[in-house]
């Protein structure tokens, strides 16, 4: 019985010996492998890489350095792989022959754009290289294509001019094309495009160049209004050449031309009070005339005269009357109104021999209308003390009559509303008033305004809106010599008022 026992011990240790054996044999038989990962070229350490092998074993990611190792790897021929978002795939041999075996190895990725092509060198399309005569809005358009159907196309724009060292700059556009807007006449303009798909560097245009137009001779000047603004459109009457001839960043109104002086004036307003301005017909060289402002009830209702030799300006600060050389030179007080009521619009006749007076109370009612000579004497009465808001004051070429506005309402508020205003010839020589409104058959519930004889006083052109005060006003004329009991009116512009016609 002994003897059994003692068989079956040394068997249980011979067969624990083999077990341990083989344990040792099989991680014996393992090998490592590790290495790192690195970027082409800089040998930048690339973390977060994710490799695998084939046959398939551990996956693992490498370290913030690049680093990776995969441990007790059976031996072996392996194809080890690197991948990684916005790299190309790279894959290396190992051949793990021995037990124990380190095998090492060092993958240098590449990015995704060594297999990107750039966007081809943008080409114009239009306008034409070297373009003359260009609108005052122009559309840049140009092509650029790119081979990689994904990549995604984004321009930049950068203008120049050969007039002073503005600059303009557009980012980010997503398509091939751009409009120049508010542009100046005869003025030549270089322009470069780049392109880029966000992988390669940005890729340049040749320089293009354009030139606009020269300065149209616009006739017709008037006002609009834009983010509480109001700003000068010149124009001729098809409206084909207009332009804005102020910028809606100022506040611009009451454009009147001088064809003798080759300028226009306005008013805009500076510190808070308005001033005459003079520019050329492109809206360039832009010059302050009043050191002493404008002044009276309403800044928009206030208007101002040019000689007809365009040399001297008249215009008012409240209860005085002031003459002024274009140049701001020259200031001299003309006219006090002998009861301290303030003097809102005036008009200088053709021959400079008469001035045309409307003064009202600080509401801008008790309107009294007169014409006095270049001494101050009253030559006319037209208005006196009458109720309702009137203006308009527009002598003819002749000096004979004189144009005005009066709302036949006799309404008054403390919003100097108008709810009938017409347009009034009057006659100096004997002092009689031709109501045109009244003629033209104006509609019922508008205001007609801000009279203006033509050139050739044959027509009336004016501003007519709905007197509720916020609707569209609109530029009309009425055509003085229709042979019918009614006379024409005519629209001119849309969107429009304040108009001047020489």
């Amino acid at each position: 019985m002994k003897n059994i026992f003692k068989i079956l011990f040394i068997l249980l240790v011979i067969s624990g010996l083999s077990a341990c054996r083989e344990e040792q044999v099989e991680k014996a038989e393992k090998g490592f492998l590790k290495g790192k990962v690195v970027k082409r070229g800089s040998n930048e350490p690339v973390s977060n890489a994710k490799i695998t092998t084939a046959p398939t074993s551990t996956t693992v990611f490498t370290d913030t350095d690049g680093s990776f190792e995969i441990t007790d790897i059976p031996l072996g021929d392996y194809s080890v792989k690197a991948e990684l978002s916005g790299f190309l795939a790279n894959y290396q041999a190992a051949n793990l022959q021995n037990p124990g075996q380190v095998v090492t190895i060092v993958f240098e990725m590449e990015d995704d754009e060594s297999l990107n092509t750039a966007p081809s060198q943008p080409e114009l399309i239009s306008p034409v290289d070297n373009a003359e005569n260009q609108p005052l809005s122009v559309e840049l358009t140009w092509k650029s294509t790119d081979p990689d159907e994904d990549d995604v196309l984004v321009y930049s724009l950068i203008v120049k001019n050969d007039q002073n060292t503005d600059v303009v700059e557009v980012a980010d556009l997503k398509e091939a094309a751009y409009t120049l807007k508010d542009l100046k006449f005869g003025v030549s303009y270089f322009w470069q495009v780049s392109v880029t798909d966000g992988i390669h560097d940005a890729v340049l245009s040749p320089v293009y160049k354009f030139t606009t137009s020269k300065t149209p001779n616009n006739r017709y000047h008037f006002v609009r209004k834009e983010n509480g603004n109001y700003f000068i459109i010149s124009s001729d009457e098809s409206g084909s050449n207009s332009f804005r001839f102020t910028d809606t960043s100022f506040n611009s109104w009451r454009p009147r031309k001088n064809n003798n002086a080759g300028l226009i004036a306005f008013l805009r307003t500076e510190g808070g009070s308005p001033h005459i301005f003079t520019a050329k017909p492109d809206g360039s060289e832009v010059f302050k005339v009043t050191s002493i402002p404008l002044g009276g009830f309403n800044n928009i209702e206030l208007d101002y005269s040019w000689s007809t030799n365009g040399k001297e300006f008249l215009y008012a600060n409240f209860d005085k009357l002031y003459r002024i050389n274009k140049d701001g030179s020259g200031q001299q007080l003309v006219y006090t109104t002998p009861d301290g009521s303030m003097i809102t619009e005036v008009d200088w006749s053709y021959d400079n021999s008469k001035i045309a007076v409307k003064t009202n109370d600080y509401n801008g009612y008790k309107v009294k209308i007169y014409v006095i000579d270049m001494l101050g004497n009253v030559l006319n009465t037209v208005l006196a003390d009458t109720a309702g808001a009137a203006g308009g004051l527009n002598f003819s070429v002749d000096g004979k009559q004189l144009l005005f506005t009066h709302d036949v309402s006799g309404y008054q508020d403390s919003n100097y509303r108008q709810l009938n205003s017409h347009i009034f010839i009057y006659t100096l020589a004997d002092n009689t008033i031709r109501d045109i409104s009244d003629e033209s058959d104006k509609p019922n519930g508008t205001n007609d305004l801000d009279p203006r004889f033509s050139p050739n006083n044959a027509q009336v052109i004016f501003t007519n809106t709905s007197n509720d005060g916020i609707s569209q006003k609109n530029i009309l004329s009425i055509d003085l010599n229709t042979t019918d009991e009614e006379l024409t009116r005519t629209t001119l512009f849309e969107n429009a008022e304040m108009p001047d016609y020489e």
